[in-house]
């Protein structure tokens, strides 16, 4: 989860952009969380917690109404209307926030139906699941050595239907689970380190918070984060998502 919190600081502040150049600064005063980071401090929190997805999202995204860059229009109609019926939605917010799920569940099965459950208040679109689904079990997989990451695009070919893209081809905008997902993953493939696929997620440009915070939650299950990259994305959160992100990792970890 921290990993993903820590792409969301870092690609926050590059949002809807064109492509960056390397050997960027990581932490600015410019940068910020987003809605990527209070999505996964309450999905984390329900799963602590034994609450209902939905419901704590609503709780959550109630209490921060403004995050730098807001929240999409989609999901801000669902957060505030009375109902709160999914959307049929394949955007990238379902994958972006399940990255405490691939922690905190002992089998592929039961991460893969907690993953589901995630994604079904707004993201109720076979391809929104589907995402959230890969990105929980793939983090899943890694961090109990399931997974070789050499194997992860034929892994991800045969389960998922993801071609990974080469990086430097990437081009444009695109928000949906079917792109976002795979470059996030190529993110990660292309790097040797956690903050390289962080870096890698920037330098493409696009929704650069959601595919670094992606990222970032694959690349914690595989590599270690560097205790002053920690330091610095934790200064960025109040003290109600440092005690969430430490209750996490207290049960989890």
């Amino acid at each position: 989860m921290l990993g993903a919190i820590i792409g969301d600081i870092v690609g926050s502040r590059f949002e809807y952009g064109g492509r960056n150049m390397p050997n960027f600064k990581l932490f600015t005063p410019e940068c910020a969380f987003t809605d990527d980071t209070i999505c996964n401090i309450a999905i984390a929190d329900a799963i602590i917690k034994g609450l209902d997805y939905g419901e704590n999202l609503i709780l959550w995204c109630t209490k921060y109404p403004y995050p730098l860059g807001g929240y999409g229009s989609k999901f801000l109609e669902w957060l505030t209307s009375s109902k709160h019926k999914a959307y049929d939605s394949w955007g990238n917010g379902s994958a972006m926030r399940v990255s405490s799920i691939g922690w905190a569940f002992d089998s592929e099965s039961k991460t893969e139906k907690e993953a589901i459950k995630s994604a079904k208040p707004t993201h109720s679109h076979p391809e929104g699941i589907k995402g959230a689904v890969c990105v929980a079990t793939l983090i899943f997989k890694l961090r109990t050595k399931k997974l070789l990451k050499e194997d992860i695009p034929d892994y991800i070919k045969e389960h998922f239907e993801y071609d990974l893209p080469i990086l430097s081809d990437v081009k444009g905008m695109n928000d949906t689970c079917m792109t976002t997902v795979p470059q996030a993953i190529q993110c990660f493939m292309e790097a040797d380190c956690f903050e390289k696929a962080i870096r890698n997620a920037v330098e493409i440009g696009g929704d650069t918070d959601t595919t670094a915070s992606i990222a970032g939650a694959i690349a914690e299950a595989y590599y270690p984060i560097p205790q002053e990259i920690k330091e610095k994305a934790l200064k960025y959160l109040d003290n109600d998502m440092k005690a969430i992100v430490a209750e996490f990792f207290a049960k989890f970890r």
